[in-house]
C-alpha cells in the first residue's frame, strides 16, 4: 500500500505531465510543486523508479509508469469526488475545499469511493471542473481551451478553473466566472495583457492574461435568431 507522500508525488507528478503532454517533469518543476528543494524531488523520483511507479532519466527528468498512472488517477478520482461531496453535501465553500481533500483521499477505500460516487449521482467534473477519472481509470476528455486563446466574440461556456488556491477562487467567484458560466471575448489589450469578458447574463469584467490562463473554456455555437418571412 503507497505511503501518502509517495500517493502525493505520482498525483503531481500526473498533473504535471498533462501540462506538458509528452515531455518529462522536470525535477525543477515537481520541486517547486512539492516545495521541496530539488535534490529531495529526484531522491523521492529514485524511489519511485525502484518501485515500478515512475522512469527516471538523470538530468532530463521523469515520467510515469502505467502502474504510476493508474495509482495517480486513483488517487484524483478520490480527491475530486472528495471536492464535489464537501460542496455538495456538506455545502463548504469550494475555495477551502482543496486542502481538505488532500488529507481525506489518503484515507478513503476503494470500496467507500465507489459509494461515494453512487451516492454523489456519478458526477463527471468537480466544482472547479476538474474532470474525475472512471472507476475503470479513465480520464473523460473535453474539448477545452485556455481563454486567451478564444476568438473575439466566440461564445464559449467556461468548462475548468485551473489554478486553486483560496486566493485566486475568491476573486473569480466574485467575478461571477464559476464553471457553466457563459461568456466572450470582447476586447484585447496586448500591451496591456488585458482581455474584457463580458458574461451572457450581463456584466463586463477586465482579466489580466496570466488570470485568464488558467480559466478553461469550450466554445458554444452561436444561436441564430430565425428570419421573420414578410
Amino acid at each position: 500500500m503507497a505511503t501518502s507522500t509517495v500517493e502525493n508525488y505520482v498525483k503531481q507528478l500526473y498533473l504535471l505531465e498533462q501540462e506538458r503532454p509528452g515531455a518529462p517533469v522536470l525535477m525543477g518543476a515537481l520541486a517547486r510543486a512539492m516545495r521541496v528543494v530539488p535534490g529531495t524531488a529526484t531522491t523521492m523520483v529514485k524511489a519511485l523508479a525502484k518501485a515500478g511507479l515512475a522512469r527516471h532519466m538523470p538530468r532530463v527528468g521523469a515520467r510515469l509508469s502505467p502502474a504510476g498512472e493508474r495509482l495517480a488517477l486513483q488517487i484524483l478520482r478520490k480527491h475530486r469526488l472528495l471536492e464535489m461531496f464537501l460542496v455538495q453535501t456538506l455545502g463548504l465553500d469550494w475555495s477551502e475545499i482543496h486542502e481538505e481533500a488532500e488529507l481525506l483521499e489518503h484515507a478513503l477505500s476503494d470500496r467507500l469511493v465507489d459509494r461515494l460516487d453512487a451516492f454523489l449521482g456519478h458526477p463527471r467534473v468537480d466544482p472547479h471542473g476538474d474532470p474525475i477519472p472512471s472507476a475503470a481509470g479513465r480520464m473523460p476528455a473535453r474539448a477545452a481551451i485556455p481563454l486567451p486563446d478564444l476568438p473575439v466574440d466566440q461564445p464559449a461556456r467556461i468548462a475548468r478553473i485551473t489554478r486553486q488556491d483560496s486566493e485566486f477562487l475568491q476573486f473569480i467567484h466574485a467575478a461571477g466566472l464559476h464553471p457553466g458560466t457563459s461568456l466572450r471575448v470582447k476586447r484585447r489589450d496586448p500591451a496591456a495583457d488585458l482581455l474584457a469578458i463580458a458574461r451572457a447574463e450581463g456584466g463586463e469584467i477586465s482579466l489580466g492574461g496570466n488570470a485568464a490562463g488558467h480559466i478553461l473554456v469550450e466554445k458554444e455555437t452561436p444561436v441564430r435568431t430565425p428570419r421573420t418571412k414578410h
